[in-house]
């Protein structure tokens, strides 16, 4: 049994369709990414996932249960949590008060504010500064730190490398292979194409709305992966 099952996921904005039919499994530890051009789906199939947009309940199965359209704190406390685009701390909380919040759903786990700190010892140098004092490499820290705080079995990551300077980036996915290392899952959404496949094992890469293309990545031809890309 998949830690995560999509089946037929569909996803709407109002009358317009963003999700046609998506397929996607996610295996106990396993990262897999999720590539496209911008509009493919991307964002809003984490969303669907996550609790933000809604869909029919048999559409997102998690653990083996349906979850689709539960809302998101529900899906917390599941076990998913999501890392979104553009960071989104709260600018009127310190940097240490961002954190805490994410453990507000109470889930058992290894993660701690003190393992958030030894995972990005910035945070704790900076921890009583307000969020809105950070680069945006540490912001970014500190959004993946708050979205441990509350113990997920799976992690949604959504543009992590936005904005970010090529060094900030390396790091930022060497913290995820340790992430990954404790036994979390993850789903790495992500526009650069071949810092997304060198950390997961599978990908999938939507166009329109759609699955174009579905395959391991280790060994997999580049051309196919830019044609299904950009619809070729």
């Amino acid at each position: 049994m998949s830690l995560l099952r999509t089946r037929g996921l569909r996803g709407f904005y109002g009358d317009f369709q963003a999700l046609f039919d998506i397929d996607v499994t996610v295996e106990e530890g396993e990262t897999i990414a999720i590539i496209g051009a911008n509009g493919a789906g991307k964002t809003t199939f984490l969303r669907a996932v996550a609790g933000a947009l809604a869909c029919d309940g048999a559409m997102v199965e998690f653990d083996g249960h349906p979850i689709g359209g539960l809302p998101a704190h529900e899906v917390v406390r599941r076990g998913i949590t999501m890392v979104p685009e553009g960071r989104r701390l709260f600018p009127s909380l310190t940097v240490e008060e961002n954190l805490m919040l994410g453990a507000y759903s109470g889930r058992p786990g290894a993660w701690t504010l003190a393992r958030v700190y030894e995972l990005f010892p910035a945070l704790a140098e900076l921890r009583r500064l307000p969020s809105t004092s950070l680069s945006g490499g540490q912001q970014q820290m500190a959004a993946i730190g708050r979205a441990l705080m509350s113990n997920p079995r799976l992690l949604l990551c959504d543009e992590l490398s936005l904005g970010l300077a090529p060094i900030v980036i390396r790091d930022i996915y060497a913290c995820l292979g340790a992430i990954a290392a404790e036994g979390t899952s993850l789903v790495i959404v992500e526009q650069d194409i071949n810092r997304a496949l060198d950390a997961s094992s599978r990908f999938y890469c939507f166009q329109e709305g759609r699955v174009a293309l579905a395959a391991a990545c280790r060994g997999f031809d580049r051309a196919a992966i830019t044609s299904a890309y950009f619809g070729l």
